[in-house]
Formats: structure tokens, sequence, C-alpha cells
């Protein structure tokens, strides 16, 4: 555990502010849920909470199957990280921060799609070639009106593309998704 020298009090009601620059670093956004751990020697551990997470290997399985339809790369992220991922470098990307340029796909709760008008955006924030990827859909994952993640299909092939087909299996699985986190 790192220690940051930052001391705050709890208040009459229990609460304690957590700094400013400590959420700016883990991105912790007003409204964010956090889950509360304690350890044995009395430790408070507070972690960012992810529905999605939640659903780690329900939602790999969920990549396998789109990627062995489709013949696509395909991805679940949570609004922070890579939690799933089928027909590509796992190591490249599982895990690894969401570009910004995806996080704002996320928030804006319109599904992309690469095209002309709309070139190949970067996913893992790591990422220094979005342009190897020749078509791109990302659909973000919307529970009870806020976005809590991303599901994407991406090929780096020559002469592919996705349109009408991939798009609609995007917002199915999307709203599967978020049915299955609201139970």
């Amino acid at each position: 555990m790192k220690a940051t020298g930052i001391v705050r009090r709890i208040d009459d009601l229990g609460r304690v502010v957590v700094p400013k620059e400590i959420r700016r670093t883990l991105r912790i956004r007003e409204g964010d849920p956090l889950e509360i751990f304690t350890d044995r020697q009395g430790q408070v551990i507070l972690k960012k909470y992810s529905p999605i997470g939640e659903l780690n290997e329900f939602a790999s399985e969920y990549c396998e199957s789109l990627n062995e339809n489709t013949g696509h790369t395909a991805i679940i992220s949570d609004r922070d990280n890579i939690i799933a991922i089928a027909g590509g470098a796992k190591k490249e990307y599982l895990e690894k921060r969401i570009s910004p340029d995806l996080e704002k796909i996320i928030e804006s709760r319109n599904t992309f799609i690469t095209d002309k008008k709309s070139p190949s955006i970067k996913i893992i924030y790591e990422d220094e070639s979005a342009e190897v990827y020749l078509s791109q859909v990302i659909c973000p994952i919307v529970m009870q009106g806020d976005p809590i993640g991303s599901i994407i299909l991406l090929s780096k092939e020559k002469g592919s593309s996705m349109g009408k087909l991939e798009t609609t299996l995007l917002e199915t699985a999307s709203k599967f998704l978020s049915k299955q986190l609201e139970q």
C-alpha cells in the first residue's frame, strides 16, 4: 500500500472526504460506486466498483461467442479498463486502461462505427496505432440510464467492413448485458 501523507477526519455523520488529487488520479467521479473492504489488520480499503467486473467470466464467454461467430476481435470494457477479450492479444488489452476517445463514446451513449467520416479510434490508453483497426463498432452498455462500459468489435484485416448487422448485434449484446447486471 502506498502512503499519501494525507489525513482526513471522520465527520459526525461518519463521512470521510476522498481528496480531489486522489479522486483525479484514480478517476473517481461524483456518483461512482465504491466497494468497502476491511482486512485483519483493521485497514479499510475503498475500491472502485465495476458492475461489469462482476460478470468477468460471463463477459469472457460472451466475447468468445462473438469472436467465433463474427471472426472479429471482441472486447468488453467497463468505464476504466478492458474486462474481457477474444480474438486478439489478451496481454495487449486485458485489464488495460481505456483511451479517452473510448471514454467519450461510452459517455455519449451512442453506437460508434468507423467509416470515411469517423476514422478508427484508440481502444486502450497506451495504444499507439489506432489506424491498424480497419473497422470498428463500439456500443456503450447503459444500465438504468448510466453508461457503465462498452462492447466492441474490431478488425485489422484488409477488406473487412462492419455495418448494420454488426451494429445490431452489438446493440443487442449491450442490452442483454445490461439486463444481466440489473438482476
